[in-house]
């Protein structure tokens, strides 16, 4: 596989990129010329392991799941516990990451989009911590199914914009997101949650994402002597999933599956498009527009997906799959009954999968799976899911 370049060019094949009106691609050089500044300077990088460590409480366990192991037979299971950072999930690295960045850049302002909530507690948590004023957009659906989420955010300090407009979607909350962006990029810092959107934050999500797939692999090395066969991590946007990929790129015989949600299928049936200021694969209508999408996890919930997941699904390097709903959600309740663990919707999809590949596969195979978030958040709508 060619080596892609992204630090100058911000494509991953023919993927990536920045399609972004003139006053915004002048932010977004900006912010490329300081993410390279910092990334690599000991004090960045201290502040930052400082706060993984003190604040996050990384290093996370690599768990073996020995219930579920022996429940489903073939493969050793085992879960990287994003779920035990504080705030619940992944996204908690990132938004650190880029809350240091723009304090070095003295913005005081920071906005985000978010679909299942984490990513707008995550942001909220960081702009608590560093006294930064904090705008969370949140599609106005995702708003009712994560009442709890909002309450968080709100709690935090944040304010929570619902956005009604199109589908009331994680995409719709994207679109203010950067409209507010263009409106007030003088003062603003966009901390965006997914690895999407124009260079450098693909680039960027993943720097700070890839400290899970460092983990996992110097852990599984000292649990098992040797890389694992597969790594599994559901992907909507691609966060988790390209920070649980990132160190095993590289490692030829390491199977990289992404999960998708089968109600939408971006890396399965999208097609090369260019949305929200970046091209990746992409879920069209027949009009060519995004089409409307619709998942129980609501950070699945989108028609793109981050440019480096388009790349790795065209050059054959990554694998994706889909699961159902209802197979996330008889994950969600197995995990949790076998292992005292409730994931995410959202992860519970990469755990559907693991469950039917690990059944296919030897004793002596190993699988890591990426639980991006805790369940906390989705236990309400489980609940009502079952009622019904």
């Amino acid at each position: 596989m060619e080596k892609v370049n992204t630090e100058v060019k911000g494509y991953f094949g023919e993927f990536g990129g920045s399609f972004v009106p003139e006053d915004l691609q002048t932010v977004m050089n900006v912010l490329e010329e300081q993410f390279l500044r910092y990334k690599d300077d000991p004090e960045f990088i201290e502040e930052y392991n400082y706060y993984l460590k003190e604040y996050i409480g990384r290093e996370n366990p690599l768990t073996f799941a020995g219930n579920l192991t022996a429940r489903v037979g073939g493969a050793k299971i085992y879960l990287k516990r994003e779920d035990l950072n504080h705030t619940g999930a992944h996204k908690i690295n990132n938004a650190i990451g880029q809350i240091l960045l723009a304090k070095r850049m003295g913005v005081k302002r920071i906005i985000a989009e978010t679909g299942a909530g984490q990513h707008g507690v995550a942001t909220a948590t960081a702009c608590a911590m560093f006294g930064m004023e904090c705008v969370i957009y949140m599609g106005k659906l995702d708003t009712e199914r994560q009442a709890l989420n909002v309450f968080r955010m709100e709690l935090l300090g944040a304010k929570v914009i619902p956005v009604s407009k199109g589908q009331g979607r994680l995409k719709d909350a994207v679109d203010e997101a950067l409209g507010d962006l263009v409106q007030n990029y003088k003062n603003t810092f966009y901390l965006l949650g997914s690895a999407v959107g124009p260079h450098p934050y693909p680039t960027m999500v993943k720097h700070f994402q890839a400290i899970i797939s460092e983990e996992s692999k110097r852990q599984i090395l000292e649990k098992e002597g040797k890389l694992p066969t597969a790594v599994i991590a559901c992907a909507g946007g691609g966060s988790n999933a390209i920070g649980a990929f990132a160190h095993y790129i590289d490692e030829k015989d390491v199977r990289l599956i992404g999960v998708e949600p089968a109600e939408a299928p971006t890396l399965s049936e999208g097609v090369p498009a260019v949305i929200h200021g970046f091209k990746c694969l992409t879920l069209l209508d027949e009009n060519g527009e995004p089409k409307p999408t619709y998942s129980i996890a609501a950070g699945l919930d989108y028609p793109g997906v981050g440019p480096e997941h388009s790349y790795l699904k065209t050059s054959g390097r990554g694998e994706y799959v889909t699961v159902t709903g209802q197979e996330a959600l008889e994950a969600f309740l197995l995990l949790s009954k076998t292992e005292g663990i409730i994931p995410a919707l959202e992860s519970s999809h990469a755990v559907a999968y693991a469950v039917k590949l690990a059944a296919e596969l030897q004793a002596d195979d190993v699988l890591v799976v990426n639980l991006s978030g805790r369940g906390d958040k989705d236990v309400e709508q489980v609940f009502d899911m079952i009622k019904k």
